[in-house]
């Protein structure tokens, strides 16, 4: 009997070696796709969408339903792929959280109802708006949290009758190669094929005639490439794109029970999160105890491999984003931040290992704040006029989430002046599979998740009597 990773790698002679975030040694290797390849998905999609759109709601979601039921039953080994190749650490809200939630975001499209809606009745006329499938989905996902945003796009494109072509990150193929394995264990043959390559292939993919509607979880700069490569043949787009996350932590607010949720809202992931706490404004009245709080909080995360049962924080995925984080914290330095904790690399561990790292003393035209670190690195700002920071906090392009720490009445306020697609109050980052997702600005427009998410990946049509 062969293991989950055996049924998806191809041999060292007919593809690339995938490696382990924290080693560096190949953990699989899986092919490398071209544009004819895509081509053929496609059509091959194509040929498979109305037999499986013809099934109906019922049959698709008891479909979908044994696909949950087949990843829930090789959890295990999907979350060992997903520590290995993206970095995460197995516990808390790492590798086992992501492969569970897949089976949970499968299972929650599956049982979403979504009824014809009446739109006008009277005087002998009725009309209905109808959700029907557009066809087939280009789903391009990023390397972060790679099997549980590739479900996002799947389960609910499937859900309402589309075929989906799935390309995954380049550095994370086989994490979403071993959750279509499974679900294709229950799935019909045609209906979800992953295309693993580069980005030339992602390229392909926004602008093929055959795709009706692309999904897309990325940086702001390349959803702005897939709005032009998408435009001459009109697929619809849903874009979740980068967040460079604020929250506010208001005067009287208890820092010791708010400290744990703090934390993992900026360092869930180690900070490779869209949705995760980026940069912290707090009142001056409160300003030392929450530095303090969040340092000692952050020396005391074990860092370590995904593989380690007793890593809290992982490696950053890779050399580029860790070059990238390593930079933006220097520039802070030579602006005379204050590095609380952390601000180095811990070679001993691996390449791609940095401290979980609090900055303290900075200003908005930092880099560290003004820009989306994407890391484990998070810079406490100082504020002491309300107004201003509610303007501080909405100055960013991006605007996909925020948050408010504090007094619920009063940060509910807040959180009403606040330009975000979600602000949470007392937590960040929170995700519900019933409850929309989305940006704003420079973060991207469609929503994910719930009624809406399903109606996203749908047409409609208006039927009158």
């Amino acid at each position: 009997m062969t293991t989950l990773l055996e049924d998806i790698s191809v041999t060292a002679q007919e593809g690339r070696a995938v490696p382990d975030a924290a080693t560096g040694e190949p953990i699989g290797y899986v092919a490398a796709r071209t544009r004819a390849d895509l081509d053929d998905a496609v059509a091959t999609a194509r040929a498979a969408q109305p037999a499986w759109a013809a099934l109906g709601h019922a049959e698709r979601s008891r479909l979908l339903h044994a696909s949950a039921d087949e990843i829930d039953a090789h959890a295990e080994e999907l979350a060992q792929i997903i520590a290995k190749e993206q970095g995460k650490p197995l516990n808390g809200l790492g590798a086992r959280f992501e492969a569970a939630g897949c089976a949970a975001w499968i299972r929650a499209a599956a049982d979403l109802p979504l009824e014809p809606e009446v739109i006008f009745e009277g005087e002998g006329t009725r009309s209905e708006l109808h959700y029907v499938p557009l066809g087939v989905v280009g789903a391009i996902s990023p390397w972060n949290w790679p099997a549980l945003i590739a479900i996002w796009q799947i389960a609910p494109s499937l859900r309402m009758g589309n075929a989906v072509v799935a390309k995954p990150s380049e550095y994370t193929p086989l994490s979403v190669m071993a959750v279509a394995e499974l679900m294709n264990r229950q799935l019909p043959p045609g209906v979800l094929t992953v295309v693993p390559g580069d980005r030339e292939v992602g390229a392909a993919i926004a602008a093929h005639p055959g795709i009706d509607k692309i999904m897309f979880t990325g940086s702001t700069r390349t959803g702005r490439e897939i709005v032009k490569s998408s435009a001459h043949n009109l697929a619809r787009l849903t874009l979740e794109l980068g967040g460079n996350d604020a929250g506010i932590v208001l005067p009287g607010a208890d820092v010791k029970a708010l400290g744990e949720k703090l934390f993992w809202g900026a360092f869930i992931n180690s900070g490779q999160t869209c949705a995760a706490l980026k940069r912290l404004y707090v009142h001056d009245s409160l300003y030392d105890e929450v530095v303090d709080e969040l340092a000692r909080l952050a020396e005391a995360a074990p860092l370590g491999p995904g593989m380690d049962e007793r890593s809290a924080l992982g490696p950053l995925s890779t050399r580029q984003q860790f070059d990238i984080v390593s930079g933006l914290v220097e520039d802070a330095r030579d602006r005379g931040a204050r590095i609380v904790t952390g601000g180095e690399a811990a070679p001993d561990l691996g390449a791609h290992f940095y401290r979980a790292t609090i900055v303290a003393d900075i200003d908005d035209d930092a880099l560290l704040v003004s820009e989306e670190q994407f890391g484990p690195v998070l810079p406490i700002v100082r504020y002491t006029d309300l107004d201003d920071v509610i303007a501080r906090a909405n100055a960013s392009d991006q605007a996909l989430g925020a948050s408010v720490w504090g007094d619920p009445e009063q940060a509910r306020l807040i959180a009403e002046r606040i330009q975000s697609g979600t602000v949470w109050i007392n937590q960040h980052g929170t995700i519900n599979p019933v409850v929309p997702f989305g940006g704003t600005k420079g973060s991207g427009y469609g929503l994910e998740f719930g009624v809406h998410g399903l109606k996203a990946v749908a047409g409609t049509k208006v039927i009158t009597v």
